[in-house]
């Protein structure tokens, strides 16, 4: 993506072929499900223990024992399908093997929507629409304290913001391709999170959702509970929805999921991650242990059990004061805009340090680890180029060349 923007802020066809070969290799991983993984193994050995769609296109369909889940926990298969279809759109759609992959996972994404708007995290088949109902949430009658260690791919799953991500996804299928399954599978997203909104005295939402609409377990450290986390991914793509779409339907329940996270802060203004289903208690794990408890003394380091709360409050506030006041339309030509803003002073300053901070050979290069080839093995400090790094910085770039002109 950063490739693309560095293209289109310079018209230099180096980073558009940059940023399609990344598109064809995207294509060359898209795996017999439509989807990816988190990772694509160009091994030529390796490749073989996983059935991709280019299996598929020469006659290869019954996938046996190779791996071909397809992932949407982390955004993973979401932006995959970006890169690709903003690609093709800079093709004009001629690319076939781009065009193909877009097209093939797009019908994917629509596959495995669930009938009541919902996606899985995972999935490997396609659900039946005949086994599955549609209801509203639910609190279970009873849940347990202790892990139940249940596969829970195929629940319905708000965690890492899975579904506001294909939401997204969608919308951008729909403008660009302008076909009206792509929107009404958005549409159909945005009402599963309607229907997902917990009853008083917690309307909010669950990070997973078992199919009779209950909050569910998922990980050892992630407990059938209400989340201070992932409920703010799902207000901004219900008000998202709104914005793009005109359907001021989606308005409604944020407002009393905010009054909720209003009285669910904690003293220093933080949200707890989880809070216990109707007690409204904030839930947490001891380390090592991962036992569930109230105290918050001794938690894991490796997950955010305490997220930000007051700053995301008040910009779901302005958010909604924005629609209120009828600034959809400029609301949506700000979010659709590829640069926002003018060139400031600070702007000035910071590029002018990425500069100076360049190597001989044009590389940001700092001091970081890399993984050691040997399972078990700590890291090895090591002086590194950190793609994250590369991508802030050049994305940075691209934006003051094309304000800037």
């Amino acid at each position: 993506m950063t490739l693309l923007n560095a293209y289109a802020a310079t018209q230099d066809t180096l980073y558009l072929n940059g940023a399609v070969q990344a598109a064809r290799a995207l294509a060359w991983g898209q795996l017999s499900t439509g989807g990816w993984d988190y990772r694509v193994d160009f091994d030529p050995e390796g490749s073989k223990r996983w059935h991709y769609r280019r299996d598929v296109d020469m006659g290869d369909s019954d996938p046996g024992d190779r791996r071909h889940r397809s992932v949407f926990d982390d955004d993973t298969s979401q932006s995959a399908m970006r890169l690709l279809m903003r690609v093709d759109a800079v093709l004009d759609f001629k690319d076939a093997q781009i065009h193909g992959a877009v097209r093939y996972g797009l019908d994917a994404f629509l596959r495995v929507q669930y009938p009541n708007g919902a996606w899985p995290q995972r999935w490997v088949k396609f659900p039946n629409p005949d086994d599955f109902s549609v209801g509203k949430a639910r609190y279970p009658e009873i849940w347990s304290w202790t892990w139940p260690d249940v596969d829970y791919r195929d629940f319905y799953t708000f965690n890492d913001n899975a579904i506001a991500d294909v939401i997204d996804v969608m919308l951008e299928a729909y403008r660009t391709y302008g076909i009206e399954r792509y929107l009404n599978a958005a549409l159909k997203g945005g009402d599963f999170m309607v229907m997902a909104q917990i009853p008083e005295p917690q309307p909010a939402w669950a990070q997973q959702y078992n199919h009779q609409m209950e909050p569910v377990w998922a990980r050892r450290f992630e407990p059938a509970s209400v989340t201070g986390g992932e409920s703010f991914g799902i207000m901004r793509a219900l008000l998202d929805l709104a914005v793009h779409t005109g359907e001021m339907k989606y308005v409604e329940p944020v407002k009393p999921a905010i009054t909720w996270a209003k009285r669910s802060l904690l003293p220093d203004g933080r949200l707890a991650r989880f809070y216990e289903l109707k007690t409204n208690n904030p839930l947490y794990f001891v380390r090592d242990t991962y036992e569930l408890t109230y105290d918050d003394s001794d938690m894991p380091t490796h997950y955010a059990f305490k997220v930000t709360g007051e700053s995301r409050i008040a910009a779901v506030e302005s958010y909604l004061e924005r629609i209120a006041s009828g600034e959809l339309e400029k609301i949506r030509a700000e979010q659709l805009a590829r640069w926002d803003g003018s060139i400031t002073d600070e702007d000035l300053q910071e590029i002018s340090g990425m500069i100076d901070s360049l190597d001989g050979h044009g590389r940001w290069v700092e001091d970081g680890h890399m993984r050691s080839r040997e399972r078990g093995k700590p890291q090895i400090p090591a002086r590194v180029i950190n793609s994250r790094t590369f991508n802030r910085n050049l994305s940075s770039m691209a934006r003051f060349v094309a304000l800037w002109e």
